[in-house]
């Protein structure tokens, strides 16, 4: 393909064959025309290939690398520059050469683009193709037109790109000091590239761009052995990543999955590692890439790798992974603990792993010359699937935005799918397919810098997709059906936003999130009342359920209709006061009500609707004529009749006491309902009056006593043809409520059309009070004469009618007393038969044969056996006979060729014979056209064949398909069209004449695949239509009527005059029709279509349909029989346009156009080329062709023939020009040729004239591209302005309610910035196993071995002694004897069991995998224990040695997991518990607190308290005077509140924030100081002289006691006592005990201590210390009287809400299979699975119980509520009971038994008893994820805890751990003598001899042996 912008590209293609540019380039510009096809957020380009996307950072222009092209387009991906690379002469076996010459075998040769990357820095695209070896050039950001660098004479250190399309080159370019780099990694191809290193690092600047010369190369024995296939390139502020596949060497065939790492600066690659990875059971990697936190590769997967994989790969992992193996090659010969080799020195180099200083990963994060490179690590990082997908993936990118981490991954056959990475649960929420099918989505797949949109790439087309299309979806249901994470209904907006473009999202329901728990729309559940009548005004209550609360100032309002009124809001329930009667809009007519949309808004946006109805009972009266009563008490609404005054009112009751009957609605009164009203029943006379004689009427009424008293006159009315009649009546009484109404006596005749006429009757009282019908009454008027022909007829008439045949005069049918006695006939004449249908009949007979005549009977016996047909019987059938009118028969069968009359023989009357005859006829069928068509059907199909005319009932079948026939059906041709078939096939054609069948066996039909299109071009046409569509598919010929079809939006004038309804009839004996050009459709539409002509089965050839003016075309597409196709999918997404027609000017206006020989003819006009191209236009003059030459927008130029032509219908006159553009025949004039004059000379003026006008063009060009340039640019700023305009208005709206939790994540955000300095204070492993072993011990768990004086004697013989002891443990035997006789004693407690089980723990520690195998065993022993009891009891306590153990055990293997993965999401729970709690008062004495989760700790009363920021002094100056330069002020947060002491911790807090809690000063040996001026200094403390002391209760001192301003200055020093200063020892070897910072409320000398509330009462003298936590809740609990007031009870769910997210983290990184488990876990399990099956329980409660009570009951509950075994924290009382109900909350999810609440449970429960569930199901997952996991070998879990056992090495405390083990040996020592000495096996082994010997060493005795 070539480009009209190709000839003022301002770079030669390439410099070698810069001579063969002009022709080369005109013959590109004559062969091809057309430019490429771009439209919004989409670009093409005709017959190119694109390769590569790339995005300029900030500016967010796109930049297109495709074959022989480079384009740059806008971020809208409109076209800004082009330049061209190729086609070039070049062959992948020659290094760049000048003279082709030098490389015979040169060809030209299409340069694919290999590598297309932005240096950001110099401003430059980095442009790499295949030809010339993969030389590389440099381009203007600005302008890739404009060339900046290419090599002119390459060496092969610049070979940069594979040479090879089908090998992949990847790479970055990197920030270096004062320059930028290249990192290229690419595979292996051609000859030449064999000496190129598979990773380079190469310079971009200098004076050789792109030579790797002087920096770093992945060095490559052999690079065949491996064969990397680069995958993707990635880079962080640290490092860059390489995605690759590759086999180990030419021995490992197998190829594995690689990610390598270098260092950002390292231009050497010294720091090159490599490791495997390995997602779970899938293949090799396909894509990647590199997202926040997280390496996403797609893997192939399936059989065959038709299918792909997802998986997520931790980037701390990933670099801990290389980390491992770069250590184990620096410091280990890449050997592991295992001695197994672990990491290597890879690629066949010489250089191997080595031994160095174990600091030397350290001391060289890069590597340097003398470190091993480059390593592959052994050991593969694996992880799990997230997703499974259908199709392998080609591209991978993601976008980490509002929370949530969304992945865009595109396949090969060009789908786009959205994944929401939302933990386990992974899934697809929307695909889309993106350019043609099958064509697979490039791996640039890019996210604009806004993260807006997404840029896709197809090797045919660039799409800018958005990332979410919430605008998309109007209403808030299809939002949220929509599924999309990143799209929500803002409420108070009306609209479907991102997260961050609802100004109010963070508040409660103003934000709808589809992913929510109980997410629906807003919606009115109710009404109250439902509706309300128009007369009044009223209030309405509208109940919606989570209606978000309004600011102070703002409001809802509700609309009815037009009306507004303000609306009261109180919770879910609104109240709107409805419009007076005068604003409101009538009732639509024949209503009684008026239905409005009551509309609940906010400004102008509806928040919830619903429908409103305002009644009229004046209107239910009027509208119900005939029961205006029954009416209206019996209507939807609340209406009441009145009698008396016959009206319908709304109320209480009638005006002035006036009797009511009241509506059915009302139910507690009587006189209610329809069955009240004065009524009239029925009538009491005769039903059927004959016309023409005197007749009586009478009807019944009842209800009439409501007019007792008030008399009137009662008329009958009748409401005849024409004429209303009113009789006079008279009233008879006959009950009470009951009575007769005589109608006068009164002779009808009425004009009657039939011979029954139903009449209405009715009945009035008074003057015009109508009472009510009960029903509908009439009476019947009959005349006989009508509807009775003839005397059959007259006969069967009903015989209560009395209708008589009279001979009187005339034959008629008479009432039988209007009969003269002598004139009535009795016997009807003979039957008469008019009609027969049809005349012929298969020989099979039964035909249904249809006879019409008159007199054929009076009913069906008549005719049951009395009809022939050509002699042969025909049976009646009786459901379709007509008395005297019609008998259907169904025939007998008959020879063929039989013929002859229709007889109908009534019994004593002479038979009617036919004067048609019957002929029965044998159809035959012959053949058909056409034998195929496609299995949508649609075909229309003739059948031939000989009398096929038979019978009328005739339908034809293929295979088991209908064929509807269309009419006529001829006597040789049936013609059908074809129904869907299932799959392509043959299929037997069947036609059916009544009951007989006829089969086509010979040639049967073939249902073929349906055609399919695939291409169609071009997309755009003129309204006058004419344009050739060339239609690229398949099975196209298997259509005998291709159509392109245009349905049309036409005005009614067109409509009449340019389409014809569809007609489907045809004629026999015409050949077949071409489909109508235009047909009317229903609905309006009009469909014009043309047909295609059939080139071949791959090709169409149709004409654009013409489209008449004033038509809007609404869809373009094909019709191939059934197939139905949209042009829009037929050409790859381009849907069809129409433009104008193109106007053209007449060549002269006066007389005919004057045309010199050789002249261009120039032709102006208007949009001549948005409909058409040059080629296709025609223009004649004469009978002579002009050639079109040039054809634009506004002029045309064609060269017209040598010699006059001649006219082109042969006349004499001037020849016309004629310009046929499609249908378009435009005629110009006549043209007049001129003899050939002699050329003058070309004047001087003129030539200098026409040269200063092409300056002055060629510079107005220049001009309006400067300023159309300028002006793009300018918009773009305006752009970038609005947006950031818009980013600040979102981040100012705020609201007071998300207060709560933006401070909470403002300050953790604060704490994790700490946190990246100081870290987390974790304990360090020895001093968290002490506590974790020996908790309550305080610091000093173990007593010294060794201590006072004289024991230095005996330390040699104590020392051998243990260190025997310790060899002894070693046996098992022993070891299990010593358990088991122990646990036996009975005086050995519980406390001494945990303790012995510690000990043991610690001094196994150095042989973990030998403490597993006894803790194992024990464990198996104790399962075989409880199955004869209770199994579900194993493991829930710990009162066995083997529970103990197995504590220690899970807290030794877990330490790694709490310290990498869930320590921090624990520790930020705990300062986010810790800074709510800071935050309200906190009282010093009860220790109750405003903010808390436990209602025990709850304080009840409303304190008033306010924030201080106290400054404090830090430094050498803090203890001085007040402003000494040396000190710093450390802001500190306090309340006005808090006690002294309090203040002091949270100052500690602030100043020693980066500190350890073991690390900071006592707050007891600390002063307050507050200063204030040069010499104010006072101390502050909780009591003192000015404490407030009043009736025996001593209040503390607090801030507000000594008026503390805001910002006031303190200062921390130390505390004096007696004049000392007490010693500020920050770390005590063995501190006594815990500091307890709550006070107690004890009474000193009769005054008790109160902070912000007093105590509870107590009896005098009766003085109660509660020392712990539990005592005073148990207090508390006691002197609770009543529940919480709820005012209270939301201060609880405020702080759960507040930290619901930090407890969601931590249970979430407890229960999380995301990561891999830690080996322990799936260890443990696995043998409790063990086990179980071992001991045949199959019950899953069990084994669910077993699992919890294991680990998380027994480990991470304790550690859930005490974090201070892990972290090195101060955790106060009131943290402390929050951590108990967070801990109880994660107890409560770990049980089977479902979780109930009810009013009695306590709040603590209540408070998460909505979560519970959810987080039972993360348990049952965590679960069923860890069991279906690979199971953990014994050889893996030993290497495991191989590497453990070193971590704790103490020796001394080893010893201290064996001493206290001996010395309850020691208390045991005979029994556990004696048991080793009665094992058979203990007495080979001489266990009790050594036991006697370590006793005689440690307490220097002699054994007695």
């Amino acid at each position: 393909m070539c480009f009209l912008l190709l000839p003022f590209s301002t770079a030669p293609v390439m410099a070698p064959w810069s001579s063969l540019g002009p022709h080369f380039l005109l013959l590109l510009l004559l062969l091809c025309p057309l430019l490429p096809l771009t439209q919004a957020h989409h670009f093409s380009a005709l017959n190119t290939t694109f390769n590569h996307l790339a995005l300029a950072p900030g500016q967010g222009t796109i930049y297109v690398g495709a074959v022989n092209h480079l384009f740059q387009l806008s971020p809208e991906l409109q076209l800004e520059a082009m330049a061209v690379t190729g086609p070039v002469f070049d062959s992948p076996d020659c290094v760049p050469f000048h003279d082709p010459a030098e490389c015979p075998q040169a060809r030209l040769t299409d340069n694919a683009n290999q590598l297309l990357l932005v240096s950001s820095r110099a401003q430059e695209l980095v442009a790499c193709g295949q030809v010339r070896q993969g030389v590389c050039e440099k381009r203007s950001l600005d302008d890739v037109s404009k060339l900046l660098y290419q090599a002119e004479d390459p060496g092969d250190g610049q070979f940069v790109a594979a040479n090879t399309p089908g090998v992949a080159t990847v790479g970055l370019v990197v920030p270096a000091p004062g320059r930028d780099l290249l990192l290229v990694a690419r595979g292996l191809a051609g000859k030449l590239s064999g000496g190129v290193p598979p990773l380079t690092v190469r310079q971009l600047a200098g004076p050789q761009p792109f030579s790797s010369e002087g920096l770093g190369r992945l060095v490559v024995g052999d690079f065949s052995d491996y064969n990397n296939s680069y995958v993707a390139a990635f880079a962080n502020a640290h490092s860059a990543y390489f995605v690759f596949r590759r086999r180990g060497a030419r021995a490992q065939a197998e190829y594995r999955s690689y990610i390598a790492r270098v260092c950002l600066g390292d231009a050497n690659l010294y720091s090159y590692v490599e490791v495997p990875l390995n997602c779970h059971g899938q293949g090799l990697i396909q894509a990647a890439f590199l997202a926040p936190g997280t390496l996403l590769g797609a893997f192939a997967a399936g059989s065959r790798g038709a299918q792909a994989a997802l998986c997520a790969f931790p980037l701390a992992e990933l670099d801990r992974s290389i980390e491992q193996a770069r250590r184990l090659c620096y410091t280990a010969g890449g050997r592991g603990p295992s001695g197994m080799e672990e990491a290597t020195v890879e690629y066949g180099v010489t250089s191997h792993c080595v031994t160095l200083p174990a600091d030397s990963p350290e001391s060289y994060p890069c590597g340097d010359e003398h470190t091993p490179s480059p390593i592959a690590g052994r050991q593969p990082l694996e992880t799990r699937p997230l997703l499974q997908l259908g199709q392998p993936i080609s591209a991978i990118a993601a976008l980490h935005t509002d929370g949530h981490m969304i992945a865009f991954l595109g396949d090969t056959q060009g789908q786009l799918h959205k994944v929401f990475l939302n933990g386990s649960q992974s899934q697809v929420y929307h695909s889309q397919q993106m350019g043609l099918p099958g064509s697979a989505i490039s791996p640039d797949l890019l996210v604009d810098s806004s993260g807006s949109y997404l840029y896709v790439l197809t090797a045919q087309q660039v799409d800018r997709v958005p990332v979410a299309a919430c605008p998309q979806f109007s209403d808030c249901t299809s939002c949220l059906q929509a599924q999309d994470p990143l799209c929500g209904w803002c409420v108070l907006q009306g609209r479907c936003t991102r997260k961050g473009q609802c100004g109010r999202a963070g508040q409660s329901n103003q934000w709808l999130w589809s992913y929510e728990e109980d997410s629906h729309c807003l919606h009115v559940q109710s009404l109250l009342p439902a509706h309300y009548p128009r007369q009044e005004q009223g209030q309405v209550t509208l109940s919606i359920p989570r209606l978000p609360n309004l600011a102070m100032d703002e409001y809802f309002h509700c609309a009815f209709g037009d009306y507004d009124s303000l609306a009261h809001v109180e919770g879910p329930h609104v109240a709107c006061f409805t419009p007076p009667q005068d604003q409101l809009p009538l009732n639509p007519p024949g209503t009684d009500h008026i239905t409005l949309s009551l509309t609940l808004m906010f400004e102008d946006v509806t928040i919830a609707a619903t429908n409103f109805s305002f009644y009229d009972c004046s209107a239910v009266q009027a509208l119900e004529v005939a029961a205006p009563c029954r009416a209206c008490v019996s209507s939807l609404w609340r209406c009441h009749w009145c009698p008396q005054s016959s009206r319908c009112v709304y109320g209480e009751h009638c005006p002035d006491g006036e009797r009511t009957i009241y509506s059915t609605q009302e139910v507690d009164v009587q006189v209610r309902g329809p069955e009240v009203c004065p009524q009239v029943e029925g009538l009491a006379g005769p039903h059927l009056v004959p016309v023409d004689w005197e007749n009586r009427l009478a009807l019944r009424v009842r209800n009439l006593q409501h007019f007792r008293g008030l008399p009137a006159s009662y008329h009958c009315w009748l409401k005849l043809p024409g004429e209303l009649r009113r009789l006079p009546a008279s009233l008879e009484e006959m009950a009470e409520d009951a009575g007769l109404i005589y109608c006068q006596a009164q002779q009808f005749h009425p004009s009657m059309a039939q011979w029954e006429l139903p009449v209405p009757i009715y009945v009035t009282r008074g003057e015009g009070q109508r009472l009510d019908n009960a029903h509908t009454l009439h009476v019947t008027l009959y005349d006989c004469a009508v509807g009775h022909p003839d005397c059959s007829h007259c006969q069967a008439a009903n015989g209560s009618l009395g209708c008589l045949w009279c001979n009187h005069g005339q034959p008629a049918c008479l009432y039988g007393p209007l009969c003269p006695p002598g004139a009535v006939e009795l016997l009807c004449p003979t039957p008469r038969i008019d009609m027969i249908e049809p005349l012929t009949g298969p020989p099979e007979g039964g035909l249904a044969l249809t006879i019409l005549g008159s007199n054929l009977g009076r009913d069906f016996t008549d005719v049951q056996d009395a009809v022939s047909v050509a002699g042969q019987p025909c049976s009646p059938d009786p459901s379709l006979y007509r008395t005297s009118a019609r008998i259907v028969c169904v025939t007998s069968p008959a020879p063929n060729g039989t013929t002859g009359p229709i007889q109908v023989a009534i019994k004593s009357r002479p038979p009617g014979i036919s004067t048609q005859h019957f002929t029965y006829q044998d159809p035959t069928l012959l053949g058909l056209t056409p034998q195929w068509g496609p299995q949508a059907g649609g075909t229309q199909l003739t059948i031939h064949g000989q009398h096929l005319q038979t019978g009328g009932n005739i339908s034809a079948f293929v295979g088991g398909q209908s064929c509807p026939i269309q009419e006529p059906v001829c006597p040789e041709v049936i013609v059908c069209h074809t129904m869907p078939q299932a799959r392509p096939g043959e299929a037997v054609v069947r036609v059916v004449f009544g009951h007989a069948h006829r089969t086509l066996l010979s040639s049967p039909f073939h249902y073929t695949a349906n055609p399919q299109l695939m291409a169609a071009e071009p997309s755009v046409s003129f309204r006058g239509g004419g344009r050739q569509i060339r239609v690229r598919g398949k099975d196209l010929d298997v259509v005998r009527w291709p159509l392109l079809s245009v349905w049309l939006e036409a005005s009614a004038e067109m409509q009449v005059a340019g389409a014809q309804p569809r007609d489907l009839r045809r004629s026999c004996g015409a050949p077949a029709a071409v489909p109508q050009a235009c047909v009317q459709l229903e609905g309006g539409l009009l469909q014009c279509s043309t047909v295609c002509s059939i080139n071949s089965s791959s090709l169409l050839l149709c004409q654009s349909p013409a489209v008449p003016d004033g038509a809007r075309p609404q869809r373009v597409f094909f019709t191939l029989d059934n197939v139905h196709v949209d042009f829009a999918r037929a050409s790859g997404g381009q849907d069809f346009l129409y433009q104008p027609n193109p106007r053209l000017a007449p060549l002269s206006r006066k007389g005919p156009a004057r045309l010199k020989p050789g002249n261009v003819l120039d032709v102006e006009g208007e949009g001549l080329n948005l409909g058409i191209s040059k080629e296709e236009v025609r223009v004649h003059i004469g009978d002579s062709e002009c050639l079109v030459k040039t054809l634009t927008l506004t002029h045309l130029y064609c060269e017209p023939p040598p010699q006059a032509p001649h006219s082109a219908n042969g006349s004499s006159t001037l020849p016309q020009f004629v310009v046929q553009m499609g249908n378009l025949r435009l005629v110009l004039g006549p043209v007049q040729y001129e003899a050939e004059p002699v050329p003058p000379a070309f004047p001087m003026e003129a030539q200098v004239g026409l040269g200063m006008g092409a300056a002055v063009l060629t510079a107005a060009v220049l001009l309006l591209t400067i300023m159309y340039r300028h002006k793009s640019k300018q918009a773009l700023r305006d752009y970038q302005k609005v947006l950031m305009q818009l980013e600040n208005l979102e981040i100012g709206v705020g609201d007071q309610c998300r207060k709560e939790f933006t401070d909470l994540m403002t300050e953790m955000t604060d704490l994790s910035s700490d946190l990246e300095a100081s870290g987390i204070p974790f304990l360090d492993y020895r001093t968290y196993t002490e506590r974790v072993f020996f908790p309550g011990h305080g610091g000093c768990p173990l007593q010294p071995v060794f201590e006072g004086p004289g024991e230095e004697g005996n330390r040699t013989p104590v020392r051998q002694g243990l260190t025997q002891l310790s060899n002894l443990l070693n046996s098992k035997l022993f070891l299990l004897t010593l358990i088991h006789t122990l646990e036996e004693q009975p005086s050995f407690s519980q406390r001494d069991r945990c303790h012995v089980a510690s000990l043991l723990s610690l001094a196994l520690h150095s042989k973990l995998e030998y403490l597993t195998d006894i803790m194992k065993t024990l464990l198996g022993d104790l399962a075989a224990h409880y199955v004869h009891k209770n199994p579900k009891l194993m493991l829930r306590r710990t009162e066995t040695m083997v529970e103990k153990l197995l504590t220690n055990w899970l807290s030794i293997c877990l330490y790694t997991f709490l310290r990498d993965v869930a320590g921090e999401p624990l520790y930020m729970l705990l300062r986010a518990i810790q800074y709510q709690v800071d935050k309200g008062p906190v009282d010093a004495v009860t220790g109750k607190a405003k903010r808390t989760l436990n209602d025990s700790r709850l304080l009840r009363e409303d304190v008033e308290f306010q924030p201080l920021t106290l400054m404090v002094l830090v430094g050498p100056g803090a203890g001085g005077a007040a402003g000494s330069s040396a000190a710093q002020h450390v802001p500190a947060r306090v309340l006005d509140t808090d006690t002294i002491t309090q203040v002091k911790e949270k100052v500690l807090d602030q100043v020693y924030k980066g500190t350890p809690f073991s690390q900071r000063p006592s707050v007891h040996a600390l002063d307050l100081e507050w200063r204030s001026g040069l010499a104010g200094h006072l101390t502050l403390s909780d009591e003192d002289l000015t404490s407030v002391t009043n009736n025996h209760w001593k209040r503390l001192n607090t801030l507000q006691h000594y008026k503390v301003p805001d910002g006031a200055t303190v200062g921390l020093i130390p505390q004096l006592h007696n004049g000392r200063t007490i010693s500020q020892n920050l770390a005590q070897s063995c501190p006594s005990g815990e500091n307890i910072a709550m006070l107690e409320d004890g009474e000193e000398g009769g005054v008790r201590l109160w902070h912000l509330v007093k105590g509870t009462e107590e009896p005098e003298g009766a003085k109660i210390w509660r020392n712990s936590l539990r005592e005073q809740e148990q207090e508390q609990e006691r002197a609770r009287a009543k529940a919480i007031p709820e005012i209270y009870l939301t201060r609880l769910l405020s702080m759960k809400g507040t930290l619901q997210k930090f407890v969601d983290d931590t249970f979430q990184a407890i229960l999380s299979v995301n990561r891999p488990v830690p080996i322990a876990v799936k260890y443990l399990f696995d043998f409790l699975d063990e086990l179980a099956e071992k001991h045949g329980i199959e019950d899953p409660e069990t084994l669910h119980i077993w699992k919890t009570n294991s680990l998380l009951l027994r480990f991470w509950v304790n550690t859930l509520k005490n974090p201070q075994l892990i972290f090195d924290i101060r955790v106060s009382d009131n943290v402390d009971a929050i951590l108990a109900v967070i801990a109880q909350t994660f107890i409560d999810s770990c049980t089977v038994s479902e979780h109930k609440v009810g009013r009695d449970s306590p709040v603590n429960k209540l408070l998460y008893a909505r979560e519970i569930p959810r987080y039972k199901q993360m348990v049952e997952r965590y679960y069923s994820d860890i069991h279906q996991s690979s199971s953990a070998s014994y050889q893996e879990m030993n290497s495991a805890l191989a590497e453990l056992s070193g971590n704790y090495t103490s020796a001394p405390h080893c010893l201290e751990a064996l001493q206290e083990l001996y010395n309850h040996i020691h208390r045991y020592y005979d029994q556990i003598i004696n048991a080793l000495e009665e094992d058979p096996v203990g007495q080979k082994m001489q266990l009790a001899c050594r036991l006697q010997q370590i006793a005689a060493l440690v307490e220097n005795k002699v054994t007695d042996l």
